[in-house]
């Protein structure tokens, strides 16, 4: 029986993969595919779409593979592609596009208390908050990374990340207020 792998041993993972090892392959996808398709789905919000980004981004990393450094670390690089994947798939579909229309369907799509979950108060947000925040927030991306991927300035992040995060803090008031009166 095999001893598990501790996380020491990725750099061996990876140089095993390069040099086209499936089971090293395999141990690199167990260890990461779940973080990744958990951003993909937290960007774009459709488990089908975090599934291709998934299996898209492992694929970009077997084709990458030869030019990565020993020694780094893995899933921050495969967070990233995963993510600008993300990002692209909502450029393509549209859903990056701030629609008034849209806002005002996703505020009046009902009392917080209905999604009092922290996934479905994320998506009252539009597409391109939601990326903002949960990148910014969860994944750590700089507010000069998110203006740059976006084709933004970082004041835009700033201040896309701080409207948010105020329409996310005034749901949850409400959602505590609502509670308290019943």
């Amino acid at each position: 029986m095999d001893s598990p792998v501790t996380p020491e041993d990725e750099p061996t993972l990876v140089r095993k993969a390069r040099r086209g090892d499936s089971s090293a392959f395999a141990t690199l996808y167990h260890r990461h595919a779940s973080a990744v398709h958990t951003l993909a789905y937290r960007v774009t919000g459709n488990t089908a779409t975090a599934e291709d980004i998934t299996q898209d981004t492992f694929l970009r990393m077997v084709q990458f593979l030869g030019g990565f450094r020993d020694g780094e670390p893995l899933r921050p690089w495969l967070k990233r592609v995963a993510a600008n994947a993300a990002i692209d798939h909502l450029r393509r579909t549209g859903r990056l596009v701030q629609d008034d229309a849209v806002e005002t369907r996703l505020h009046a799509a009902g009392h917080p208390s209905d999604l009092a979950e922290a996934d479905g108060l994320l998506r009252r947000l539009s597409a391109t908050e939601r990326t903002v925040v949960w990148l910014h927030e969860m994944e750590g991306w700089s507010h000069e990374d998110l203006g740059r991927r976006f084709g933004h300035t970082t004041s835009w992040s700033k201040s896309l990340l701080s409207r948010a995060l105020a329409r996310l803090r005034a749901d949850l008031e409400k959602e505590e207020a609502s509670t308290h009166e019943s």
